[in-house]
């Protein structure tokens, strides 16, 4: 390593969009160190350049002695529905991990990314219950972008945020009920199996491709300072819009407490930095259906 090579840690670095946007990071040069404690991530994700760390985010100072540059905090429980069910586990991972991060954030005094949640600017459904919410998990991503901002003033750090919108593509998760969606029906139209969707089905999406995500999260890291970088396509599709374009037989399943319609997507602050999504998602489907023929 040259003494003047730039060090990016990234926590979440093995799971879906964290193997990406390292594998991006090494390309641009830099010194490329994940934390992940493969609680959704996979060894299959690694690519090389990376040095992979396995351990809880809670421990970052001890796997990580190194001073970074900057941070890319990925590396937390992400799934809504099924916080429910695991709250304890999402405080773990989403309050008491990213805490510590925070608390390394302080001591190094270098740039830290914060992937937040979109689903905190879900507007109120009709029994009043906004998007922050309807969940542990989206509760807890909040307060952390609450906290995030408030020790950037406290401690006159710098950082920004960023907030995905249902990422799709390559290495995408399948892990049952943490899955995500555009990749548990590819397989489910793979297998001829039903593609399930919840009621209505009029929820609307904006899906967006894992390279455009990470070519936003890379602009924001060299050029974003504070809140609000939503990374999201204009495209806009509703899910049983969705599942139409895979095909085959669609069943509806009942509406569950975190059942929510779409975010506002806001990406105006991204694309002043010069983001452009290249990818659409009728596009990912068709040439994935022709990969199963």
């Amino acid at each position: 390593m040259s003494m003047d090579q730039k060090i990016a840690v990234v926590t979440g670095g093995a799971g879906f969009i964290g193997s990406h946007l390292c594998e991006r990071l090494v390309c641009e040069g830099y010194r490329v160190i994940s934390l992940d404690n493969y609680f959704a991530g996979s060894s299959v994700n690694h690519v090389a350049g990376v040095e992979y760390r396995t351990g809880h985010t809670k421990d970052i100072a001890s796997f990580i002695p190194e001073t970074p540059d900057i941070i890319y905090h990925l590396g937390e429980y992400s799934r809504v529905a099924k916080s429910l069910e695991e709250p304890e586990l999402v405080f773990d991972l989403n309050v008491v991990g990213t805490f510590a991060v925070l608390e390394f954030w302080r001591e190094k005094k270098c740039k830290l990314v914060y992937a937040g949640s979109s689903t905190k600017n879900v507007g109120a459904r009709e029994d009043g219950v906004v998007g922050r919410d309807l969940a542990p998990y989206t509760w807890m991503k909040a307060m952390n972008t609450e906290l995030v901002v408030n020790y950037g003033r406290w401690y006159e750090l710098p950082y920004a945020i960023v907030y995905f919108y249902n990422v799709y593509g390559p290495r995408e998760r399948t892990i049952h009920e943490y899955g995500t969606v555009i990749e548990t029906w590819r397989q489910a139209t793979e297998k001829g199996e039903p593609l399930y969707v919840r009621n209505p089905g009029t929820q609307a999406r904006a899906f967006t491709h894992v390279l455009d995500t990470v070519e936003g999260i890379v602009l924001v890291g060299e050029k974003g300072e504070g809140d609000n970088f939503g990374i999201g396509t204009d495209e806009i599709f509703t899910l049983l819009q969705v599942t139409e374009m895979f095909g085959g037989e669609i069943e509806m399943l009942p509406v569950t407490a975190s059942t929510r319609q779409s975010a506002e997507v806001d990406s105006s602050k991204v694309r002043s930095l010069g983001w452009l999504p290249k990818y659409h998602l009728p596009d990912y489907i068709h040439n994935s259906k022709v990969s199963m023929q």
